[in-house]
């Protein structure tokens, strides 16, 4: 009986010895994310664990990485994922959203390619791509293959979808960052992924900074408009296009905005953190009274411009009274600014509904 014991007593602590080496260096639990669901950050003394969340299944994780200074010798021992050395130095991006932080960041030297050069509003993108030093990769669906290798990039910066697949540049054993902050969703757990890119580009300091400054300014304008007296304003978002009309969901990032800027959205029951495909009378019937209409257009600029669009858009009172807003899209950087900086369209939002903040670097009111 005694031999017994002490067998089991040794066994156990070989177990023990092993599960401490196992995690020797790891991340204790310690993750700075406070608002992102879809990310975590662990960080280490060598190295930073992020782990993406599958966005459409639940519990599962959509791509793990081991983030490990290139002034550090790579450790012997590393948690499961994909070595990324940082700073990254030659990326390959495929989103000016990211291309923006990158500059943003000032590491703007880093951006050595870019996939769908055509739909960057940036004209740095422009230049550089003109001038050489930002090699065009061509279509980010079918990457010139022979380019990217060219280019030698540490990684690329994608936005991932359900279920995606992505070619030959999976073979190419070049870290592929999947970008799924897109699907967070509220603003200010897709502004903190900044955390992970600045991880990536090695300013994580600055990242850190960058979004406590996000916070502390959202949340201030979120407290002035609820201490604001205002009639209550319904708000209508887009417009029908071929037939179909695009609204956010009732859990997105958008409706939680225009919730925080003070507004009331027409479809906050609804449950989709996605986009609703509607129809115009759907929209019509839910939204007829609607106090403001936000669109976010390249060739809408005027009202004539909306009733040719599709005729009975006359029919909502915010074109009656003439509250309409609209967003140029090629005149503007909205879509690069506002997902890592919502504290500046609540801003703006919150001077069309609430009367306060009286800016507009977005939205224009549409001209007679």
């Amino acid at each position: 009986m005694k031999k017994i014991l002490l067998i089991a007593c040794v066994a156990a602590l070989l177990m023990s010895c092993r599960h401490g080496q196992a995690n020797e260096g790891l991340p204790q639990n310690d993750s700075t994310i406070t608002s992102a669901q879809l990310l975590t950050l662990e960080r280490a003394d060598s190295f930073t664990l992020a782990v993406i969340s599958d966005p459409w299944h639940n519990g599962m994780a959509l791509h793990r990485y081991v983030l490990v200074p290139d002034s550090l010798p790579l450790p012997a021992s590393l948690p499961e994922g994909t070595v990324v050395r940082t700073p990254i130095k030659r990326a390959l991006v495929y989103s000016g959203v990211h291309t923006s932080l990158m500059q943003e960041f000032g590491c703007w030297d880093a951006v050595k390619g870019v996939c769908d050069a055509q739909f960057f509003t940036d004209p740095d993108v422009h230049a550089g791509v003109n001038n050489g030093a930002i090699t065009d990769c061509g279509s980010s669906m079918t990457p010139t293959i022979e380019k990217v290798i060219a280019m030698q990039p540490d990684a690329i910066f994608l936005s991932p979808y359900q279920d995606a697949t992505y070619g030959p540049i999976e073979k190419m054993n070049i870290p592929l960052i999947e970008c799924a902050d897109y699907m967070e969703m509220t603003p200010l757990g897709r502004a903190e992924w900044m955390k992970f890119y600045g991880e990536l580009l090695g300013c994580r300091e600055r990242a850190d900074s960058a979004y406590a400054a996000v916070v502390q300014t959202y949340q201030d304008i979120k407290e002035a408009v609820r201490k604001t007296s205002h009639d209550p304003v319904k708000v209508l978002t887009e417009m029908v296009i071929s037939g179909v009309w695009n609204v956010p969901g009732g859990h997105s990032y958008m409706a939680r905005l225009i919730e925080d800027a003070g507004g009331i959205y027409p479809w906050a029951d609804n449950e989709s953190t996605g986009s609703l495909n509607l129809d115009f009378n759907q929209v019509l019937a839910q939204a007829q009274d609607a106090d403001v209409w936000l669109i976010k257009s390249f060739y809408i600029h005027s009202y004539a411009d909306l009733k040719g669009a599709y005729g009975l858009n006359d029919q909502f009172e915010a074109f009656k009274w003439q509250k309409v807003y609209v967003c140029d899209t090629n005149a503007t950087r909205f879509f690069e600014r506002f997902p890592f900086h919502p504290e500046v369209l609540l801003a703006e939002y919150a001077h069309l509904f609430a009367g306060q903040f009286d800016r507009l670097q977005f939205y224009k009111p549409l001209a007679q």
